[in-house]
């Protein structure tokens, strides 16, 4: 594995080796992506097997521009053009019905496929001078935190990958907004990095969160979209989630992770509960909050902790994307 800076040069390398078959990880504004051929199968094969992804978990296909989606994805829907044209490129992937030349692996054998812009413009760079669609989970070991920094594609996977494109760190910091637009009106699998509330802007109203009564996806049902299970971007720390850090009950060296000052940790702090507090935003900005989550707790991670205590973001903007990922990293 060799880490390269995204100069012109090191950008053709990189996608030479992506058009060969190779594995290459590289930055797009949510986190960092695992890349490989989208219409080589073998190399899409290898992409799950350097992760340990569970085959039953579809990939996202990444275009680097609308006429990218010739040869991936039916886009005649509307709704879904009037999203491309206001909201692409960035963090937001649609769920459409898949086109012939995708292999059947990267869908997980699903007629339907996750598809998404990139706004980043290495990501697009590296795509276009591949000259195919790029598949992209995030480049870390299945279920484990997201990496946002090039490192810690490095520390995760190391030698399974063939190059690291780096970028320095994700603006953005969680997954891609997944909306599914083979239901009327369009539900949202997976909140993430496009709110809701921008979405509904373009398009009107949307459904917010899985079909009720929904199976976990497994073996012998595939999942419509990816970070759908229940236990995912998870800490090797344990990790718990509150609605306030009053409610923790932190036992031996503890970790507090909370929104801002103004909500709370001062005051846990200051009791002597937590060996450590972080706040995701000075100023209580979701922003700023979302685009620093995956590094703090990478960062709480390799500090020795014996748990982590996370206090719940409010349910606007991008909170219900960082209260996604907290409660399927925590214990239950």
């Amino acid at each position: 594995m060799e880490i390269l800076e995204p100069t012109e040069p090191n950008l053709r390398r990189a996608a030479a080796c992506i058009a060969e078959g190779g594995l290459v990880a590289f930055p797009t504004e949510t986190v960092y992506g695992l890349g490989a051929d989208a219409f080589d199968a073998r190399a899409v094969a290898r992409d799950f097997e350097a992760k340990g992804r569970p085959s039953f978990d579809p990939l996202i296909v990444h275009v680097a521009s609308l006429e990218g989606l010739g040869r991936v994805a039916d886009a005649s829907n509307p709704k879904a053009r009037a999203l491309m044209e206001s909201l692409w490129p960035g963090p937001l992937t649609l769920v459409l019905p898949k086109l012939a030349d995708l292999p059947g692996i990267v869908t997980s054998g699903l007629e339907t496929v996750a598809v998404r812009l990139p706004a980043h413009p290495v990501a697009r760079k590296l795509i276009e001078y591949s000259g195919t669609a790029v598949v992209g989970p995030s480049a870390n070991p299945f279920g484990r935190l997201s990496p946002t920094r090039a490192e810690h594609v490095a520390q995760g996977l190391g030698d399974r990958i063939d190059y690291i494109v780096d970028g320095g760190p994700c603006s953005v910091g969680v997954e891609s907004t997944v909306l599914a637009m083979f239901c009327d009106p369009p539900r949202i699998l997976r909140p993430g990095g496009m709110p809701a509330e921008t979405i509904e802007a373009v398009i009107g109203p949307v459904v917010r969160g899985p079909e009720a009564g929904a199976d976990e996806p497994g073996e012998s049902r595939a999942a419509p979209s990816p970070g759908l299970l229940k236990n995912h971007y998870a800490p090797r720390t344990p990790l718990y989630l509150v609605e306030s850090l009053d409610q923790a009950e932190p036992r031996g060296r503890a970790a507090a992770l909370a929104l801002s000052p103004s909500s709370g940790p001062d005051a846990a702090r200051s009791g002597g509960r937590f060996d450590r507090v972080v706040w995701l935003s000075p100023t209580g900005d979701l922003v700023e909050a979302a685009a620093g989550l995956f590094a703090a707790l990478h960062d709480l991670d390799g500090q020795g902790f014996d748990e982590i205590w996370a206090e719940r973001a409010s349910d606007r903007g991008l909170g219900p994307a960082i209260n996604d990922r907290l409660y399927k990293a925590s214990k239950k």
